[in-house]
């Protein structure tokens, strides 16, 4: 209710995100049952120009929400499947002998896109892995010495699957604070579950993607994106985020706490969800909402506490508790 009363104040018009906004979450609900969080954190890392890292056992509809969001974007799509085997050329490209000419031509590779659909990102070694830090931090792949820019919008939505540890590889911390969100995608409940047997059904066969229609496209995402940057954070709400990311470097339930990187990270995300919901200026809850997606894979608990089985969120939570929230 306050959202609503406090709209014709704003100083910059968030009408137009707002309704797409529930546009996007309409459109997939089509196909995607009782994973509302899951897809406002989608849109909301989108605004905020920021990578996915999607955590769930298999079959919980990791990638075909991933799929299905970008094709509500009227944007280029690759996907590309993490394996083993996967050398850096086969993501980035590779300089192919062009026979007429004598000469190298570059020959790019599927991280060449928009919205990128990395699917089992810890299946691939090290070195390949490597090869993504310059693309997801910088939007550009230097090789062979020459620097190629990404068109944006550019961001990659990365899944994993925390339970089955064969034949994978540990995402290194580096590249983790690299991920905006972490997402954990759990089990639907018995009621969305019934919904999503229905819904399968009563396709009959037809692909999801023929459900969906494309609703944003670049230019009006650049233009939202602006308007994000554009929302108002008061210095108490700066010194609050600050506090709560500090705190976490000298916990003594953590080993390694959050970075710099981390605490504008909840900065944009607060903002995107301010403007998500119809506000021009950042409040509490805003900051609340972007803590734990932005520093549960950010966070390593000391071997004791991870042995006791305690997780990040548990301990995000008592951080929270213990700054006073800004009035």
């Amino acid at each position: 209710m306050e959202e609503d009363i406090l709209d014709f104040n704003n100083r910059i018009h968030l009408e137009d995100l707002k309704h797409t906004t529930k546009a996007i979450k309409a459109e997939l609900s089509k196909i995607i049952v009782g994973q509302e969080h899951f897809v406002e954190l989608l849109i909301v890392a989108l605004l905020a120009d920021g990578h996915v890292l999607i955590e769930g056992v298999p079959g919980i509809a990791k990638t075909i929400t991933a799929k299905l969001f970008s094709k509500v974007l009227k944007t280029d799509f690759s996907r590309i499947q993490f394996t083993p085997d996967l050398m850096p050329s086969d993501i980035l490209g590779t300089s192919i002998l062009n026979m007429k000419t004598s000469d190298f031509e570059f020959k790019k590779g599927p991280i060449f896109s928009n919205i990128i659909l990395i699917d089992e990102i810890n299946r691939a070694p090290a070195k390949t892995q490597a090869a993504l830090f310059e693309t997801m931090e910088e939007r550009q792949a230097t090789i062979d010495g020459i620097t190629y820019e990404f068109e944006p919008p550019f961001m990659v939505l990365a899944t994993q699957n925390p339970i089955e540890q064969e034949g994978t590889y540990a995402l290194p911390e580096a590249q983790l604070d690299r991920f905006l969100f972490k997402i954990k995608v759990d089990y639907p409940s018995l009621e969305d579950e019934i919904k999503i047997i229905e819904t399968h059904h009563k396709r009959k066969g037809e692909a999801p993607q023929s459900y969906i229609n494309p609703l944003l496209s670049p230019d009006s995402l650049i233009d939202y994106r602006n308007k994000v940057q554009d929302i108002t954070v008061e210095e108490k709400i700066i010194k609050y985020i600050a506090e709560i990311v500090t705190k976490t470097r000298n916990h003594p339930h953590l080993y390694l706490g959050a970075s710099p990187r981390a605490s504008i990270a909840i900065l944009n995300a607060a903002k995107a969800f301010a403007a998500i919901n119809g506000r021009d200026f950042v409040i509490p809850e805003d900051v609340k909402k972007a803590l734990y997606p932005v520093l549960n894979h950010r966070l390593i608990l000391t071997p004791e506490r991870e042995m006791e089985g305690m997780n990040t969120d548990i301990v995000i939570n008592m951080v929270v508790q213990s700054v006073e929230v800004p009035r």
